[in-house]
């Protein structure tokens, strides 16, 4: 998991990196600046010589660190023009350092500067014209901006993004963040010039990775420009991004051994499924059973049984317990599967329950009176909607309580229906997780995970072909096979749980790949662990 950092976090890192670790902030506008050549040079294959690159600079350090990075690629070999508005002499402190240096150089290497939208005008006419960029880079606003573009540079920018519109073969770079977005993700956050790649500094910002802001960035790649992992950590960060090496590092933790068995990777428990929503649980159980759990075991009214165990993987068990008159599972099942519960190491429950009076006693003896962790879902959450269980500390720690809630479950749980009280998602996420000693897990674009301690994580796995039924079934059965193996293994649960939704995504992204968003289902993102796993 990589910190997010707003952009006071950012302004103090740079701050500390200067005063305490003596590093001018000249040599940390340099090091940006051959990140950014770093990245230009290996997109466009691996060198910049002959290439001609634009670089759109802005009056601030945003447009210093372009100014450097023109002096750095021309260095390289490139044919370089950084066009500014205005007159960059105007500029101050290590901006205009950079740009003195730049208007000394010559020889494929030039500083325009314009000061009327007409000039303007006639300067993308020529180089629509007269030449073809191979790059351009946005270097006018960096996350200090917190008002919306305002003309000149709106069509600074606009012109910039018809030429790529018009030539989608030229990538655009933007320089820490996309000109136009709020850092810390609220408004303004209109991007006249969309980015292909963001390369942003020491770690992302919160509109890198959160929607709607995240689709104007492209890929994020963040480059350490010299600050020391203990200046980051000491402005506290509660953001974080999932990367790659959580779901590898935990695959590898949980790998198969000589002497692996069946009890030694876990059994789960899956509580799903009634009379009218049977599907639910065979597609829980089975992702569950491919999730590289030992064992799994589906409980589902007896009436339903035959239809749900014809349809599962036939390793994967099914009992049948006492039910209601609308064939839902009903509160005498807890004594049913007692046995059950002993043997277990996680729970899923919810996936197509159904709701009564005797099916919601029962999810709440289940969850109150739990010795493992749970994931709930689905007509679970509901049923304990508006959500005020207590637990025991003992609980807590050892056996955590994992909810996944969609956005009209979540207002459920927090009891409105007001839409305005998860306008920041992330902070309703980390604030419901620390005040209810939860582990949250808030489906949508961008699922984010939130942690007891308050630490929130945004997933940046997944695609919109995963909102279709049964891939939030898919989810909970993926979480509650890695949970179990977690469990028998003492692996920390929110760990897996940042692992499990990360791979979950990374099925989805492949089930997309191979058939499309339109026609890719839920069953189609389970078989694709497969490609996951071998993957990662």
């Amino acid at each position: 998991m990589q910190p997010v950092l707003t952009a006071a976090q950012m302004r103090e890192v740079d701050r500390l990196t200067s005063e305490e670790y003596g590093i001018p902030s000249i040599v940390l506008m340099e090091n940006a600046a051959n990140a950014v050549a770093r990245v230009i040079s290996e997109k466009l294959g691996g060198s910049v010589k002959d290439k001609q690159i634009l670089i759109l600079c802005g009056p601030g350090n945003n447009g210093g660190d372009g100014a450097a990075l023109a002096r750095i690629l021309w260095t390289q070999g490139a044919r370089v023009e950084a066009l500014v508005w205005g007159d960059p002499r105007n500029s101050k402190g290590d901006a205009k350092v950079n740009f003195d240096a730049l208007a000394s150089l010559k020889g494929n290497i030039e500083l325009v500067s314009v000061d009327s939208l007409e000039r303007l005008a006639q300067y993308w006419h020529d180089i629509h014209s007269e030449q073809k960029l191979d790059a351009i880079v946005d270097a006018v606003f960096g996350t200090g901006l917190n008002r919306p573009v305002e003309e000149p540079y709106r069509s600074f920018l606009e012109l910039a993004q018809t030429y790529a519109s018009e030539i989608p073969s030229v990538p655009v770079f933007a320089v820490d963040i996309p000109s136009g977005m709020n850092s810390d993700g609220g408004e303004p956050h209109e991007c006249p010039l969309q980015a292909d790649f963001t390369i942003t500094f020491t770690a992302a910002k919160p509109a890198l990775v959160l929607p709607p802001t995240f689709r104007a960035c492209g890929e994020i790649i963040a480059a350490n420009i010299g600050s020391a992992p203990a200046v980051v950590n000491s402005t506290e960060p509660h953001l974080f991004v999932a990367e790659r090496t959580d779901a590898s590092a935990w695959l590898e933790l949980t790998g198969s051994s000589g002497d692996s068995y069946k009890n030694k990777r876990g059994h789960t428990l899956v509580i799903a499924g009634s009379d009218s929503y049977s599907g639910a649980a065979v597609l829980a159980g089975n992702a569950a059973m491919r999730s590289g759990v030992g064992l799994v075991t589906v409980v589902t009214p007896g009436s339903s049984k035959d239809s749900i165990a014809g349809r599962l993987l036939p390793e994967v068990m099914v009992r049948g317990v006492a039910e209601t008159e609308n064939g839902a599972i009903a509160e005498p099942a807890f004594d049913e599967i007692a046995d059950l519960l002993d043997k277990a190491d996680s729970i899923a429950i919810g996936c197509g329950l159904s709701q009564s009076e005797s099916t919601r006693k029962f999810v709440e003896r289940i969850v109150e009176e739990r010795r493992l962790p749970i994931v709930v879902d689905a007509d679970a959450l509901n049923l304990l909607a508006p959500f005020s269980l207590k637990q025991t500390a003992d609980q807590v720690i050892k056996f955590p309580l994992i909810l996944t809630p969609h956005q009209g479950e979540f207002l459920r749980l927090l009891g409105t229906d007001d839409t305005e009280a998860i306008k920041d998602r992330a902070a309703a996420a980390g604030e419901f997780a620390t005040e209810h000693n939860v582990i949250l897990v808030l489906k949508g674009e961008r699922v984010l995970i939130g942690a007891p301690d308050g630490r929130v994580v945004v997933n940046p796995t997944g695609n919109s072909g995963l909102g279709k039924a049964g891939n939030g079934d898919t989810l909970t059965g993926i979480l509650a096979g890695f949970t179990a193996q977690a469990a028998a293994m003492d692996i920390d649960i929110f760990e897996t749980v940042v692992a499990a939704v990360y791979t979950a995504g990374m099925a989805g992204d492949i089930a997309e790949q191979k058939f499309g968003k339109r026609v890719m289902t839920a069953s189609d993102v389970r078989e694709c662990l497969v490609d996951v796993f071998t993957n990662l």
